[in-house]
């Protein structure tokens, strides 16, 4: 039987140095869950080497068990992404998951979440966006493969132009993140909130998170006499500078741990998720997973992954909402045990190992492509198209060396 070529594959660790956001919590579980993936089976291991290259100063608590992670390069954040990574990987496959990576380095694959620097420019800067939309455009032509997170996301990759469908891969978010934490109810106990008594929500002010509609569909009659508890960076300042202010029974939690963020949503009444737009919606599915009821707008990937199993309100009527939360409120012990029974059943699909299998499928025809590739055009990798797609042999993965590594983390 003839052995699969080795097919090196470095991962970006630019997200190990940042808070963990949605996008942050995608790479960090994606790359543990391929990773041990990877370890378990010998063959994929010997056939698919690799590191996960980290900036100076990220935290190093990947605990994997088949990459190594390694510290390299002396710049930092996007300076670093762009000017020392290309180099620090070498003829590696270079494999990134937080929207960006060298913009022209072609043996790359990169996850695109979503396209709302286009679909909802409002909600970034001016210089964000310019500098997005850049990168994306620049990225989708050069990368061997763009991935994404939703089918909703890859039409709207394609819409925009950033990658053709055919060269747009499709890799969901798992959530069984979720249950590896222990709930802790200190956030819900200085809150005085009341079990099943309060709707949840993010507290975000970008234009497409639309939470202003949820404060007056609180402030509507037809709701109960719920508290609007919003857990987040956004302050009642914020809201008030942008002519959006709160209900009087509005709390705002702030920052909360991802323990305190489980004990809120065991606990809340329903998890409220208004978003004009979104690539995945990683809370929604966090909220059903923990037996929470999910009121969600039908816009972007939502009705994709939530499904059936949360209710919908049309984001531009505060009206629905309201009496989607009055619903909620008027469910009996078992309207609502049957409603989340059913939303956890469906949850059950996304998991982080169903992800690193769709990853890997995509890592695998990449590979293959290579190999059919170099059986053709009988050259090796260098000198060739077949570059972009990343194999060698295992003479030539030289970059694999820790001293090489660091060799050339010294010399960018």
């Amino acid at each position: 039987m003839t052995q699969s070529p080795v097919y090196p594959l470095a991962f970006n660790g630019r997200f190990l140095s940042a808070k963990l956001s949605g996008v942050h919590r995608v790479a960090l579980e994606l790359v543990r869950a391929f990773d041990a993936l990877v370890a378990e089976t010998p063959r994929l291991a010997m056939r698919f080497p690799g590191r996960v290259i980290r900036p100076p100063g990220s935290r190093d608590d990947l605990e994997l068990r088949h990459f190594e992670v390694v510290e390299a390069g002396r710049l930092t954040g996007q300076a670093w992404e762009q000017f020392e990574l290309n180099k620090l990987a070498g003829d590696a496959m270079l494999l990134n998951f937080g929207n960006l990576s060298p913009v022209f380095r072609s043996r790359s694959v990169t996850m695109i979440h979503d396209a709302q620097v286009f679909s909802s420019p409002q909600s970034y800067s001016l210089a964000f966006r310019s500098w997005y939309k850049f990168a994306h455009m620049i990225i989708g032509r050069r990368a061997a493969r763009l991935l994404t997170v939703s089918e909703f996301s890859k039409e709207q990759l394609s819409r925009f132009g950033i990658g053709a469908a055919d060269d747009i891969g499709v890799v969901y978010n798992g959530v069984d993140h979720v249950f590896k934490e222990v709930r802790d109810n200190s956030i819900v106990r200085e809150l005085d909130l009341r079990h099943g008594e309060y709707v949840l929500a993010l507290s975000n002010t970008q234009a497409h998170k639309n939470i202003s509609v949820l404060f007056e569909a609180m402030r509507s009659p037809r709701a109960p006499s719920w508290k609007l508890v919003l857990f987040g960076s956004a302050t009642a300042e914020d809201f008030l500078a942008l002519g959006a202010p709160p209900p009087s029974n509005t709390v705002f939690a702030g920052h909360v741990t991802d323990p305190q963020l489980r004990g809120l949503m065991e606990h809340a009444g329903c998890l409220a998720f208004p978003s004009r737009t979104e690539g995945f919606g990683l809370p929604p599915l966090e909220a059903m997973a923990l037996g929470c009821p999910v009121i969600a707008s039908p816009f972007g990937a939502l009705p994709e992954v939530c499904g059936n199993d949360a209710l919908y309100a049309d984001a531009t009527d505060a009206s629905a909402w309201a009496e989607a939360i009055a619903s909620i409120a008027a469910m009996t012990d078992e309207e609502r045990a049957l409603k989340c029974d059913a939303a956890r059943s469906h949850v059950r699909q996304y998991t982080w190992r169903t992800s690193a299998k769709r990853l890997l499928e995509e890592i695998e025809s990449l590979a293959g492509q290579n190999a059919q590739c170099e059986a053709v055009e009988g050259q090796t990798t260098h000198g060739s198209h077949c570059s972009v797609l990343g194999a060698t042999s295992v003479n030539e993965n030289k970059l694999w060396d820790l001293s090489e590594v660091s060799r050339l983390s010294r010399s960018v």
